[in-house]
């Protein structure tokens, strides 16, 4: 997916962040699950009668009478899984998709779109499944897939989901109902953490050490796999609580699925590096006996990723390129805007290379396509869509309309708007759309009014002014709200809260229009924004543990340069004014690496490969060590004061730097007048909270 928030949680912890999760963890509570038939929040409405029309005129137009799906979701069924709940090894709920079985048949909620819903219900078809003839996949037990492929020897793992103990619970599955076999091999598709992080739940250690196992990635994983979210990953952290619902319950008011699955898995995330790289574009090579045909696709749907073509089984593996959605140009948490014509030739070029005899098309989520004219519908109208996309909106932009225009302008094809496969599970058209225009033009509509914009908080109080006070522009809301004309109450009452920040009446009929809103959206990540939004307006930011998932893995990964180059982020230039130019050089003698490094300018900067030849400070530490400092376990003074770091020059100067480092705090304010005072965790404390103490240094 684009970009899981595991990734990001362990790679800002890395760097000295905090970053709170309630996803699907939790302590030692007791799970209770949310009532289906009641909205979970006492501040909480039903879903207006313009709602309504709005979810009744979604059923009357869309083809839900094509049952494809259902019938190549349940095809090739073997056996259910194990368990709906998993423990993680520290002892909170790592996965848990029971609470979403409210989707698991063909009832209606006036309060979740019926497409949505629909996709929820494909989604509750877990279990382990064959593909084809010796490959099979296990659904269910992740936001991905774990898929095995019977090898000469073994099992050949592709993608082995998120969390350890998830991928050990798929292992163990197969194993009893199909074969018991070691793993030979893992494939990563791609560098998103859903699909690397569960690793060490099926390879043994022995075995790789032994190189019994073979780990095979696309071009540039291990380097995309850590760093694309570490520079913003603080703030990114906290807009996945919008994108993810993280603090949303389970239930037809809150959390409805996610799109590619249900949610994602709270357990342990490891990460062991590829012993083969896939460099060339095209590369065949054996594995355990398997003749398999890897395609690089860099800058798709992530930076480093890869399809693979098993020409004697007549099978396509698409990673995530192609799945029962399309997926996100512009990622709501945060990313670089991803290219949508790029990604388009890719799976054109797949098409042209095996899909025109592919037998079966299998992905990272959701279910396979069966027979070579459903693998070719596919491919081509995925291929087509994102084409589309990008051709269209720049065709429009190219007319005039702009960023702020352009979602309400731009729609896909009618014949793709008829195919479920094409539907915006992850990516909508309105945000896609934006990020097209973002990726080509930017974010300014080329309006010199707003250009150089007051910030909302410093307009807002003019426009209440204007508006004739508080009370007119709540007489005005309600009024609005009542007519169902939601995106105008939003405009005027988002004005008044940033104006007041303290009136909670104003967002509390805010959080009124925005649930409405959420409850119309076919979007996972749309609908997830307005009603965290709106969960935040009614009872402020949600507190809880913090929990450090840095474990050895991620940061062995993480590259010195990443790790100086985030201290640079964390520097508060404004105190670093006060203090004087430094050169200092770092050395690591283990991996052979050095860097000159500056502070000059109230700026942090460093360079590799090279020496100060007059430092005022220079260190040396095994890179091995320097680790135990970007865990956060020690510090540079500690390190040098027992030996472990050696310095020459003045080793005070490590003392006046540390000062000027802030801790980013994940618990932001997004939306005026939401932040709460800290208060402990009680008898009532949520079941799917993340134990900070008991997960501390995880991943092995």
């Amino acid at each position: 997916m684009n970009r899981l928030f595991t990734i990001i949680i362990a790679a800002t912890t890395a760097c000295g962040l905090t970053a709170a999760t309630w996803a699907a963890g939790g302590g030692g509570a007791e799970i209770q699950y949310a009532d289906p038939d009641k909205h979970f929040h006492p501040k909480g409405k039903p879903p207006s009668r313009y709602t309504l029309e709005v979810i009744e005129a979604a059923r009357n137009s869309m083809p839900f009478s094509d049952q494809r799906d259902f019938e190549e979701a349940r095809r090739g069924f073997i056996a259910p899984l194990d368990a709906k709940v998993i423990k993680a090894d520290a002892g909170h709920v790592a996965w848990d998709i029971a609470r979403y079985d409210f989707l698991a048949d063909d009832r209606e909620f006036d309060s979740v779109h019926p497409s949505l819903k629909r996709q929820g219900w494909l989604n509750q078809i877990t279990g382990l499944y064959q593909v084809t003839d010796g490959i099979y996949q296990v659904r269910g037990l992740d936001l991905a897939n774990i898929t095995f492929i019977r090898g000469k020897t073994g099992w050949i793992v592709f993608d082995p989901l998120t969390a350890r103990e998830t991928a050990r619970a798929g292992l163990a599955l197969i194993n009893e109902q199909v074969e018991e076999l070691p793993v030979s091999a893992v494939v990563y598709s791609h560098s998103h953490a859903d699909h690397f992080g569960g690793v060490r739940g099926v390879v043994d250690p022995e075995r790789l050490a032994a190189g019994k196992v073979e780990i095979i990635a696309p071009l540039g994983f291990m380097q995309e796999a850590v760093s694309e979210n570490v520079y913003a990953g603080n703030a990114m952290n906290r807009r996945l609580f919008y994108q993810y619902g993280v603090l949303l319950p389970a239930s037809p008011f809150g959390h409805a699925g996610q799109g590619l699955m249900q949610n994602v898995a709270a357990g342990n995330v490891g990460l062991l590096p590829p012993t083969y790289v896939v460099e060339d574009a095209i590369e065949e090579r054996m594995v355990d006996g398997v003749r398999m045909i890897f395609q690089n696709t860099p800058g798709t749907e992530a930076p480093s990723e890869m399809n693979t073509y098993l020409p004697d089984k007549k099978a396509l593996w698409m990673a995530e390129n192609v799945t029962s959605t399309i997926h996100n140009i512009y990622t709501l948490r945060g990313a670089q805007v991803r290219d949508a014509l790029a990604w388009s030739k890719f799976i054109s070029r797949a098409l042209y290379l095996y899909g025109r005899e592919a037998d079966v098309m299998f992905a990272s989520h959701h279910w396979p396509r069966f027979g070579n004219e459903r693998v070719q519908e596919v491919l081509r109208g995925q291929r087509d869509a994102y084409a589309h996309l990008n051709n269209q909106v720049l065709h429009y932009a190219n007319q005039g309309v702009t960023i702020n225009q352009i979602h309400n302008v731009y729609s896909p094809p009618e014949s793709l708007e008829k195919a479920w496969y094409a539907r915006g599970y992850h990516g909508s058209p309105e945000h896609n759309s934006r990020g097209v225009i973002n990726r080509f033009l930017g974010y300014w509509d080329a309006n010199p009014t707003t250009l150089i914009p007051l910030s909302p908080e410093d307009s807002a109080p003019l426009y209440v002014e204007m508006m004739g006070g508080a009370k007119e522009i709540m007489r005005r809301g309600r009024k609005l709200f009542k007519e169902g004309k939601y995106r105008l109450a939003q405009e005027i009452l988002d004005k008044l809260v940033w104006a007041e920040p303290e009136n909670q009446a104003a967002k509390d009929l805010l959080a009124d229009v925005g649930e409405q809103i959420g409850y119309q959206q076919e979007n996972p990540g749309l609908r997830n924004s307005f009603l965290a939004g709106a969960y935040e307006l009614r009872s402020g930011i949600p507190q809880g543990d913090s929990p450090k998932s840095s474990g050895p893995d991620m940061i062995g990964a993480m590259s010195t340069e990443l790790f100086l180059d985030f201290i640079g982020i964390r520097m508060d230039s404004k105190k670093a004014e006060a203090l004087e130019s430094y050169k200092i050089n770092l050395v690591t003698p283990d991996n052979g690496e050095k860097f000159a490094i500056e502070l000059s300018n109230a700026t942090f900067t460093n360079i590799e490969g090279f020496l100060h030849d007059d430092a005022d400070l220079s260190i040396t530490i095994d890179r091995v060590d320097l680790e135990t400092i970007m865990m956060g376990q020690r510090s540079f003074a500690s390190a040098i004061e027992d030996g472990i770091a050696t310095a020459e020059g003045d080793p005070e100067i490590l003392g006046k730097i540390g000062q000027t480092l802030v801790g980013f705090e994940i618990g932001f304010e997004i939306l005026p007048g939401t932040a709460p005072a800290a208060a402990p965790a009680g008898p009532d404390a949520n079941p799917y909270e993340v134990d900070a103490s008991s997960i501390h240094g995880r991943g092995e």
